[in-house]
């Protein structure tokens, strides 16, 4: 029996660059199709944005107050969405660990694939279903009372950085997910991701904390993605002008985290993969 032949690899690298692409929405398509044949989870991901609108929109804002004034409501939600897109960390590190453990990996590296396809599908993926979910949120939003109020311009622009900060922080949880390589290890690592995304300007303005607390809120990039929504959207919560320079300039910051992110997740991810097979 003659042994298998594989095809070789491209030799130029735009060739490279397409076999990568396409082994890559491959992929995507796989990751996809394993949220269709597990429905709960599917559901499950769909439904608690719109909770999370629900309880902290009517829980929180019976109690807090926005200094300048404004609905609570309208404060929150571009916190919500900063909350959200945090949830990437945790949900591809979670999908690559589980893989990792099942042995799923080992036969990627044993395929004839482009190494850095699977975590390029894992991350697309995740933007995908991040899009879902971000649709959920805004038509809950609207439905409580909140409102985009500068435009459509300004209103797409708040939407790609979200989904731009999303993809990268998706990187970072798929290099966390290979270093892991456990399942169990990675669900012991979920609550550490909360107290993250809550020391933050998301809930309630970081005036009143203490000054050192205030300082790790002001540069926590759930804090710029925040402002940065909140600016663009029109919504209240704007930063004074004594602010941090994340605070004052969220735009540029969500920017400047989004491509250090890339930059340094995108090459150690796809090393990492190339190493485990070695």
């Amino acid at each position: 029996m003659a042994a298998p032949t594989f095809p070789a690899v491209p030799a130029t690298p735009l060739g490279r660059l397409r076999w990568t692409l396409a082994d890559g929405l491959t992929l995507v398509g796989r990751e996809l199709s394993r949220l269709r044949q597990e429905p709960g989870q599917l559901i499950a991901a769909l439904i608690f944005p719109a909770i999370m609108v629900v309880l902290f929109g009517y829980v929180f804002g019976s109690a807090i107050t926005i200094p300048g004034g404004g609905n609570y409501r309208e404060y929150l939600m571009p916190g919500l969405f900063a909350m959200v897109t945090f949830s990437s960390l945790a949900a591809v590190t979670m999908a690559v660990a589980t893989d990792a453990s099942r042995g799923v990996m080992d036969r990627f590296r044993s395929m004839p694939m482009a190494r850095s396809a699977v975590p390029f599908g894992h991350t697309g993926a995740d933007v995908l279903s991040g899009l879902l979910s971000l649709g959920i949120m805004v038509g809950a939003g609207l439905l409580v009372g909140w409102r985009a109020h500068r435009g459509l311009m300004p209103t797409l622009e708040a939407f790609a950085l979200i989904v731009l900060l999303r993809y990268a922080l998706s990187w970072a949880g798929c290099y966390l997910g290979m270093v892991v390589k456990d399942d169990r290890t990675a669900d012991q690592l979920m609550p550490l991701f909360l107290p993250f995304t809550m020391l933050s300007n998301s809930f309630v303005p970081t005036g009143g904390m203490p000054a050192w607390l205030r300082f790790l809120a002001d540069w926590n990039p759930t804090s710029a993605l925040t402002a940065a929504c909140r600016q663009l959207f029109g919504n209240p919560g704007a930063p004074s002008g004594d602010a941090a320079w994340p605070m004052a300039h969220p735009v540029q910051a969500v920017l400047l985290w989004a491509l250090v992110l890339l930059a340094v997740f995108v090459p150690l991810t796809v090393r990492t993969y190339q190493r485990r097979g070695r």
